[in-house]
């Protein structure tokens, strides 16, 4: 859902729940630490962003705007 209906993010997370149908406290307790540790989301202050690895693991082609070191648009 993060890829295909929001481009790769970044998304905020209740918008985000509401598209896959979740609660928001169990994607944030539950799934994200989990995609997360996988290297496949990023949590950055505009919220939720793909990763390359997410890209790869579902056959998306990657957008030309993915950073190539994402830690760097932290800060």
């Amino acid at each position: 859902m993060l890829i295909y209906k929001f481009n790769g993010g970044p998304v905020g997370l209740n918008s985000l729940a509401v598209a896959v149908g979740e609660d928001a406290a169990t994607l944030e307790e539950v799934h994200e630490p989990f995609l997360i540790m996988q290297g496949f989301l990023m949590r950055t202050p505009r919220g939720r962003t793909a990763m390359p690895a997410a890209y790869q693991k579902i056959g998306a082609p990657m957008p030309p705007t993915l950073p190539e070191n994402p830690q760097s648009q932290l800060f």
